[in-house]
């Protein structure tokens, strides 16, 4: 038998309101627990370590249906392993998130009439903090209502002095190992943030654009290209084409005109260039784009900069002064005037790329830039996946990961903000670059003519040291001995590349090749019931804390995840967060009604030879559900354990055994004494089973029943390994019969409090005890006198004679049933009509003809079902 947790527990207060109010208990329930203590995480413990990070969100963000997702299963983790025994550590946070906070303060500045330059440097840093202070992290309470179980006392921010030191220690090694340097690069450029942005920054999308083709050159050493950035030619350095194409090797090596300029530009042959695309020649601007740039190193091109960091034009001529678009349409109207425009195609829709953060067209710009070299680290992130030391799951996501860091390019890091790490690099009046470690000093002063780099490092950079530096590292200390590396990061397969490999990277190289976590747990993302991504743009966008206002915690906690298969995305739709509201009260209503009926934990089991079969059958149904549910969460089986903790109990316990324990209860005595056991200690493990997923209502309910402190910190049940097969068996007899006999009823059009009189023929089954609840369960009378046997049943080797005389209109019923019989035999010969005509077959879509497959099924179940009942019905 499974151990309840709390041994000998006070005598429970069994009063419970009527209803579950899910807003009177959630708010003061998580205080009890915050307060209690029970998230904290002891260093100094003798308990096995089970770690988990929060993946960081930004300080300016507020919790949307994504977070609420993440945040469910990685606390039913971390409540069940604080359950098990395990020195628990869910450590919480947020990151500074760089341009997005700069942009927020920026924009209130705007409101003042303001810019950031109009404060300064250091003032508008002061003033961050100061937002940060008073608005900023407000996803930190809403992760409460969620009933996220973290260890607030260890909160940490990116920026915070601990991190800070950690970022300035790592770049500091990585610059001594030759990992970090400065060059002049292509990169993203946002005009309107100033500022480079990673790749996760950059958002696609179809726009309506042109495709220009125009003439280069002149009489017999003309070549066309074609381009969707026409202001872009003015920094044209070359014109490629494939090695192999015979139509231009007369020009490779050759100089032609470069229009509406002074300039001629080679023709280089390249085997980028694919000869097939447009007229197999490109135009190559080194200094705007990232394959020309490329195309410019192994040719030795230079690369000309014709635009500013607000993409105005700077290149001499009569287009300097003027922004990309308005260049774009004056110097595709001088080409016009040339005669140099071969064909335009309008509206040309394409993939271009916007800033995540403020939707400016992002702009390839050659910058110089701080850069980590990725090659080694990229190296030993992916070897830790294909030696077993870090098991991504679900397995079949290893070849994207394999695909992305087997294949980096090497990573900017510098970003052209304020708000952020700044770069712990000086350079000096005679051209001295020095970079300085957390516990040095700068070389020199800005009156000795010392300055340091004016720039920040990426957020990822910083976000990246997460599971090592949030523990303290770079100085060892306890935590970092006993939570590092952490035992599963449960995070989004949309940032397999950009987070989880950094943090690879950076762990493996700071941590002597210690990798930061054992597994990789990829869920996918949140969706509208219908599939489709929510967006705001869309109209399907779901705040959460309005379902969790309306439903409560547990029923979008739970909604969440029962849709929860590893690495696959999730919809959700308001009518299953409120079917599991619905699923809360049952749990709440079937408590209450054990409570009143005397359901207790007091005291060991009794011996399986004091029990009922069905009491047997419960139990060993109990203990096959805790087996299973320890299997899905070892396999992050979210939606299958949920599954199977709805339907155990609310189909087992709650349907089937608290029904058929009614009848045993008002029988009395030591049968009932008994159950009453049996049914608390049901309850009691379900209850346990069900809390990680749902807290709350499992908190209040299990404390009731138990007398406990908090099921938060109650011993996760175990298999005790009891089986009784032949219990099973026996009521898997008496569901049938139930199930049958109800069907029945059903079919008759019987009221289901509408008692029959019945004849049950028991003896020499297994059913023979169960004579009282079935009757009670069925509203079956005893047979009278005058009973007369209008239908029967045979079922499970058991035989239920039903005396429906005076309860039915059994020449009406038959008259109906022989109706719907002849319209459900019209439809199958009709079905087998078509199905029969090849003519109809040869031309009918393969869609239809499975619909009238489907249509021919149907009708054959229906013929089916209503001759069962024309048999069961007596002759009228």
């Amino acid at each position: 038998m499974t151990e309840n947790a709390q041994q000998q527990p006070p005598a429970p207060d069994t009063e419970l309101p009527t209803q579950y109010a899910p807003a009177d208990v959630e708010g003061p329930l998580y205080e009890r627990w915050v307060e209690r203590g029970y998230f904290e995480a002891d260093a100094k413990s003798d308990k096995p370590p089970y770690t988990i990070v929060i993946p960081p969100p930004n300080v300016t963000g507020s919790l949307h249906l994504g977070h609420a997702f993440e945040h469910t299963l990685i606390d039913a983790l971390t409540r069940r392993k604080r359950m098990q025994g395990f020195e628990t550590l869910w450590q919480p946070g947020m990151d500074h998130a760089g341009i997005a906070t700069q942009n927020v303060v920026e924009r209130e500045l705007g409101k003042e009439g303001k810019s950031r330059h109009d404060l300064g440097r250091e003032a508008f840093v002061e003033r961050v903090w100061q937002w940060k202070g008073e608005s900023g992290g407000q996803i930190s309470g809403q992760m409460r209502r969620l009933g996220d179980g973290v260890a607030w006392s260890r909160e940490r921010f990116t920026m915070d002095e601990g991190l800070s030191q950690a970022v300035q220690t790592i770049f500091k090694r990585l610059y001594d190992d030759e990992l970090i340097y400065r060059a002049e690069r292509i990169i993203n450029w946002c005009p309107r943030c100033l500022t480079a942005i990673s790749d996760i920054e950059v958002e696609y999308q179809d726009d309506d654009g042109e495709l220009v083709s125009m003439t280069y050159g002149e009489g017999d050493d003309t070549i066309v290209v074609a381009t969707t950035r026409a202001e872009t030619m003015l920094g044209d350095t070359a014109v490629a084409v494939h090695p192999d194409d015979e139509r231009y090797k007369h020009l490779v090596g050759t100089l032609i005109k470069l229009p509406l300029t002074d300039r001629s530009i080679p023709v280089v042959a390249d085997t980028h260039v694919d000869p097939e695309f447009g007229t197999g020649a490109v135009k190559v601007t080194p200094a705007h784009d990232p394959n020309d740039f490329e195309i410019g190193q192994r040719h030795g091109l230079p690369s000309l900069t014709v635009m500013d960091e607000h993409a105005v034009i700077t290149a001499h001529g009569p287009f300097q002064g003027l922004d990309r678009l308005e260049a774009r349409s004056a110097i595709v109207a001088a080409l016009r005037a040339e005669g140099r425009i071969v064909a335009e195609k309008r509206p040309y829709v394409h993939s271009v790329g916007h800033c995540s953060r403020c939707k400016t067209t992002i702009e390839p710009r050659l910058s110089m830039q701080w850069w980590v070299k990725v090659g080694p680290l990229a190296k030993a992130a992916g070897d830790a996946v294909r030696d077993g030391k870090v098991k991504i799951h679900p397995q079949e996501m290893e070849k994207r990961y394999f695909d992305w860091v087997d294949n980096l390019h090497d990573w900017c890091i510098s970003r052209q903000l304020w708000w952020g790490h700044r770069i712990p690099v000086w350079y000096g009046p005679n051209g001295e670059v020095v970079c300085v470690g957390p516990d040095e000093q700068p070389p020199g002063t800005e009156a000795e003519g010392w300055k340091q780099d004016t720039d920040v490092l990426d957020t990822w950079f910083s976000s990246g040291l997460w599971p090592f530096s949030t523990l303290g590292w770079p100085e060892r200390t306890e935590s970092l001995a006993k939570f590092y590396p952490n035992s599963v990061l449960v995070t989004g397969y949309d940032i397999l590349f950009f987070w989880v490999a950094r943090m690879m990277m950076f762990g493996l190289y700071a941590m002597d090749g210690t990798p930061p976590f054992h597994t990789i747990a990829l869920h996918g993302m949140v969706r509208d019931q219908f599939g489709k991504k929510m967006s705001k743009s869309f109209g399907n966008a779901v705040n959460p804390l309005d379902w969790m206002d309306k439903y409560g915690s547990d029923a979008l906690r739970f909604t969440l995840a029962r849709g929860a298969n590893p690495g696959v995305d999730v919809p959700i739709g308001e009518d299953w967060v409120q079917g599991s509201r619905n699923f809360a009260n049952k749990i709440w209503n079937a408590t209450r009604f054990a409570l009143m009926n005397g359901a207790t934990v007091e005291g060991p089991l009794p011996e399986p030879s004091a029990m009922s079969a069905t009491d047997r059958w419960i139990l060993s149904r109990l203990n096959t559900v805790i087996a299973e549910v320890d299997a899905f969460y070892d396999d992050f089986q979210f939606a299958k354990l949920s599954d199977a903790l709805f339907h155990f109990a609310w189909d087992e316990v709650f349907d089937w055994y608290v029904e058929l324990s009614k009848t045993t209860f008002q029988a009395g005595g030591e049968p009932a004494e008994v159950s009453k056991r049996v049914l608390g200690e049901v309850l009691d493990v379900t209850l346990r089973l069900l809390h990680p997923v749902v807290p709350f209502v499992t908190e209040t309910l299990w404390t009731t029943l138990t007398g406990g402190e908090s099921v938060v910190i109650a011993e996760w049940p175990g298999d005790s390994g009891f089986r009784d097969g032949a219990a099973e068996r026996e009521i898997e007899s008496l569901q049938s019969v139930i199930t049958e006999v109800r069907r029945f009823r059903a079919d008759q059009g019987l009221q289901p409090g509408q008692r029959v009189p019945a004849r049950l023929t028991l003896d020499g089954t297994a059913l023979a005890p169960h004579e009282a609840a079935i009757r009670q369960l069925l509203r079956l009378q005893p047979e009278g006198e005058a009973f007369t046997a209008t239908a029967t049943l045979p079922v499970a080797g058991a035989e239920v004679a039903l005396d429906l005389s005076g309860t039915i209109d059994v020449a009406a019923e038959r008259k109906r049933l022989a109706k719907d019989l002849a319209a459900a035999e019209k439809e199958k010969a009709q079905a087998n009509a078509k199905l029969g005509n090849e003519a109809f077959l040869a031309k009918a879509p393969d869609n239809v003809v499975d619909k009238i497959r489907t249509r021919l099924a149907k009708a054959d179940e229906d013929i089916a079902r209503i001759t069962a009942q024309l048999d069961r019905l007596p002759q009228a």
